[in-house]
């Protein structure tokens, strides 16, 4: 980079001595000069200059010419700016030619302008920008979008056409929207071509695609390199073309590639703004060039619809007939962009000489150096106020044919926008816009800029594209390399559990499970896949499958089939398709059968059910007794024998709760007699019953199934015991123990196959065997079920994953495999290939039996406990007011009975002695046999009817 750095200075050095030479102008005796005398006092001068330089003969420059005329002509014909002061401006035509271009430019910077428009080309901007930067001019291009002439490098370079920055990143969304991967690049060797096509891979790796291949061509090449260039390209995977050029030239590629066959169904042609650029600048369209073109996309600067706009069409016919009397080339954005430049200097000239500021200029010192030489570079001047100028014209913010006009701060135009056109048999369609503000849309940008930035992908919306073929469904984007080399399968060479896959002497060279998947998919794929399985491994120990990812990631093979175990680190450098297969490791540990506790008869219940349903029966005890207490002579009594009853009627329902104590049996002697306590003990009985068949049930369940124990319980007790591990061969659990569980590899040994696991397991760590075993859980179930069942599974599996075909990064066929697993899922035909492969004589179960599984919790009843407890509430909540209101009414008639006495008590009796006396009155009333309290509430009321009745005598 440095080296081209010093080649392109020498270079610059070289053009700056020639130029002097051919162009010598007399040294200035002053060293600094006013750039115009003004007999006025005005510090405006009667003219400034502006030189432009482009190519007269090409489709932008057959553009541009008539427009910077007409607006150098309106300027001066708009007394409202530039007073007194006419604009003059200096064509000179760099002949498509980078050093006939170059030397052009100098010859402007000789002539004492305020600013240069141009150039067209961006190799010749970045040799331009050179010198405007040394002699402060500002350089303003209306079609250099090379990204690379930046502000940073070139502070006097000034777009006023979009960046092409912009128009890359829109492509990438395009590629992105469709869900493509990759793209052929297909651009002019050039500064414009090369550097357009590195912003666009920067673009695309963003969005997780990228350019595959990228096809230059030199500018001006012929038909025939254009052809054997598309031949090339015509063999890769990618159906996706991205075509940068030159529009005077591009129009070749489409039929070079038109003779190839890649125009037709399947392809997809990406064309910058170079295609809309020729087809707009031809006065009618072709019919065989839009028929060659039908189902290209292309990309437009887009100029939003303005009146401003459409009279300038319709002046544009006869601006071109004054330009040229050989026909009128169409209208094209270009010459929007050269109008307004012309406009954007004049209204800059009108901000600065507004301010007071005058146009001077002076001799470069770092040129005068050379004025013993012959040559004079001297006559190359320094515009003083360059600076000045050029920070009015980054200021400058107005309304032009192609929309705002406002810069930001890297000097590129504000809210650059694209128009997105399909070409089919009615020319050029549009489809949608693009900005960097909202990202695809179907309404125009400037509608949208007063909502907020949203690029989301579901707000992206576009219309209907017809594609090559016109086809409306979006193409694949890709096909398998027409380079006759196949697919390149790497399959481990198994030495242990070969039903999965292992090598063979069939077609294809291997079988079995994963093999059979595989062969299934491809064969659901809507193209050929032609492929070949290659062998990866020694036949003498199973391979390492992190060195068989690292083979399909060294581009080695094309995709691993397999057992393959998806895991994150291996997805950093593969894409794997849908898991066929659930996965996950697991512990196996030798058993034994566990002996019978006397305790036995405990465990159907948790500690917490025992204690729950004990504190029930005491309470539906005790409710019982207070429902039953006065009407019940079998409830009544002393203190001790009530309380014997209590827990006696407790803990007797479980044992008679088929005798429904609804009446007196030979078992039970308690009879319930209330409504009340009748109620309870229906809802208790019902809860006893379902309590009663469950113990029995889990009991049974207890001391009928073999239990079996082991030393190891899990992964934890594992890494706690310090005892030797067994590992397989090649697999990720090594790597998993010692990275994540930060097990010592001391303590892990490998074994090679189904013998070596049921030797170690059987000998156990103290005779040289292994403790237990940490694999997969499919080669578990087969390692069990080879065993006899004489080992099971200890704690839960501790990771969960599938196993997955690796392709390489970013492959679209890994895709399409994906969609073809989950329809054979769909299918049932998954279900059918592990049957064939994967059914074994013995199923064993495989975890040990845990006697807690057994065991019932209170969660299992806590709605019923629920029930009853909201049932008891209920019924004591009718049972107090029912003794609240007898007390009361006793209360009441003793109350009338003794007005007099209560009369002549003394008022300062206190109101804790009343509370006292009516609680005492309460608990009497409590304690009362109910027939009692009906009896005296009856005396009470007969007593009252008499009293009355003797009142009711006396006169």
């Amino acid at each position: 980079m440095e080296l081209l750095v010093v080649i392109r200075a020498v270079s610059m050095g070289f053009v700056l001595l020639c130029v002097s030479g051919l162009w010598f102008l007399p040294t200035e005796g002053a060293g600094r000069e006013s750039f115009s005398r003004n007999s006025s006092s005005s510090s405006r001068p009667r003219s400034v200059n502006v030189r432009a330089l482009f190519t007269y003969d090409s489709f932008i420059g057959r553009a541009a010419k008539p427009a910077l005329m007409a607006a150098i002509d309106d300027v001066n014909a708009d007394q409202s700016i530039l007073r007194r002061t006419k604009l003059n401006i200096v064509f000179h035509d760099s002949n498509c030619s980078g050093f006939v271009g170059t030397m052009g430019a100098l010859q402007v910077m000789e002539n004492k302008v305020v600013a240069a428009i141009g150039p067209q080309s961006s190799g010749i901007g970045h040799i331009i920008s050179h010198v405007a930067n040394e002699l402060h001019v500002p350089l303003l291009s209306f079609a250099a979008t090379d990204p690379t002439l930046s502000s940073l490098q070139f502070p006097y370079f000034l777009r006023t056409t979009q960046n092409d920055y912009f128009q890359m990143n829109a492509i990438a969304d395009f590629v992105s929207y469709f869900r493509w991967r990759e793209v052929v690049a297909i651009f002019v060797d050039d500064e414009y071509g090369r550097n357009g096509i590195s912003v666009l891979g920067d673009a695309l790796a963003k969005k997780r695609a990228k350019i595959s291949y990228k096809a230059a061509f030199t500018p001006g090449a012929d038909n025939s390199s254009i052809t054997d260039l598309l031949a090339s390209v015509n063999l890769m995977e990618s159906r996706i073309f991205v075509a940068h050029v030159n529009p005077d030239s591009g129009l070749n590629i489409f039929s070079a590639a038109k003779s190839l066959g890649m125009m037709g169904s399947g392809y997809v042609w990406i064309a910058t703004d170079w295609l809309l650029t020729a087809l707009d600048s031809a006065e009618t369209m072709d019919p065989e060039t839009m028929d060659l073109l039908q189902g290209v996309v292309a990309f437009r600067h887009y100029t939003p619809e303005s009146n401003k706009k459409r009279r300038f069409k319709e002046r544009w016919k006869s601006l071109r007939s004054k330009e040229s009397s050989g026909g009128a080339d169409g209208f094209n954005s270009y010459a929007m962009y050269a109008y307004d430049t012309v406009w954007l200097v004049a209204r800059a000239l009108e901000v600065f000489f507004s301010k007071g500021n005058t146009v001077t200029f002076s001799n470069d010192p770092n040129l005068r150096k050379t004025n013993d030489s012959n040559i004079k570079l001297s006559a190359l001047n320094v515009f003083n106020e360059g600076e000045r100028f050029l920070q009015v014209i980054h200021e400058m913010n107005y309304t032009g044919l192609t929309g705002q006009i406002e810069f930001d701060s890297e000097k590129n135009r504000k809210n650059p926008a694209y128009d997105i056109l399909n070409i089919n048999s009615r020319g050029p369609q549009r489809v949608g816009y693009w900005s960097n503000h909202t990202g695809f849309s179907a309404e125009p940008p400037e509608t949208l800029y007063s909502k907020p930035p949203n690029t989301s992908a579901e707000h992206q919306r576009l219309k209907e594209i017809i594609w090559l073929g016109e086809v409306t469904k979006p193409p694949r984007g890709w096909v398998f390399p027409d380079n006759g080399e196949p697919l390149k399968i790497g399959v481990p060479d198994r030495v242990s559990y070969k039903n999965y896959v292992s090598k063979d002497n069939n077609s294809l060279g291997v079988k079995g499970y994963c093999i059979d998947i595989f062969e299934a998919a491809i064969q659901l794929l809507p193209y050929p896949v032609p492929r070949t399985y290659i062998v990866y491994g020694d036949g003498k120990r199973n391979p390492s499958y992190d060195n068989l990812i690292s083979e399909v990631a060294a581009n080695n093979f094309d995709v691993a089939v397999g057992d393959v175990t998806i895991v994150t680190n291996r997805t950093k450098f593969v894409d794997f398709t849908q898991p066929f297969m659930e996965s996950g490791l697991v512990v196996v540990a030798p058993v034994k059968g566990a002996k019978s506790s006397p305790w036995s008869f405990l465990k159907p219940f948790t500690v917490e059910m025992w204690a729950v349903t004990g504190a029930f029966f005491l309470f539906v005890g005790a409710i019982i007794w207070i429902l039953e207490h006065r009407f019940n002579e079998e409830f009544r009594g002393p203190p001790r024998r009530q309380i014997i009853t209590v827990f006696w009627f407790s803990f007797s329902t479980m044992f008679f709760s088929q005798s429904m104590y609804l009446e007196p049996t030979k078992h039970q002697r308690e009879n319930t007699v209330s409504t009340l306590g009748r109620f309870v003990l229906l809802i208790w009985l019902f809860v006893v019953l379902i309590i009663n068949s469950s113990y029995t049930a889990s009991l049974t369940s207890i001391l009928t199934v073999q239990q079996l124990t082991s030393r190891i319980e899990g992964m934890d007790s594992l890494i706690a015991s310090n005892e030797p591990i067994g590992v397989q061969d090649g697999a990720f659990a090594y790597k998993y123990l010692v990275n994540e569980l930060n097990i010592p590899p001391s303590r892990i040994i490998s074994l090679k196959d189904e013998e070596e696991y049921l030797s170690a397991l059987q000998l156990g760590p103290r005779a040289g065997g292994v403790a237990a075993i940490v694999d997969e859980l499919p080669y578990i179930k087969a390692l069990l079920s080879n065993s006899n069942c004489k080992f099971r599974t200890v704690g839960p599996e501790f990771t969960r994953t599938g196993w997955g075909f690796a392709f390489q990064r970013d492959s679209p066929l890994a895709v399409d495999m994906s969609t073809a697993i989950l329809l054979l899922s769909e299918e049932g035909k998954l279900e059918n290939i592990r049957k064939k492969w994967l059914t074994y004589s013995h199923e064993c179960l495989m975890q040990i039996a845990d006697k807690e599984n057994y065991q019932i919790s209170v969660q299992s009843f806590w709605g019923l406990f629920l029930i009853c407890g909201i049932v008891w509430f209920i019924v004591l909540t009718l049972f107090c007011w029912k003794v609240f209101w007898q007390c009361e009414r006793l209360r009441t008639e003793e109350e009338g009975d003794e007005v007099r006495v209560s009369e002549e008590a003394s008022s300062s009796r206190s109101g804790r002695s009343l509370r006292a006396a009516s609680f005492k009155d309460l608990i009497k009333v409590v304690d009362k046999r109910e027939a009692e309290i009906k009896e005296m509430l009856k005396q009470k009321s007969s007593k009252k009817l008499k009293t009355s009745q003797s009142l009711g005598e006396t006169p």
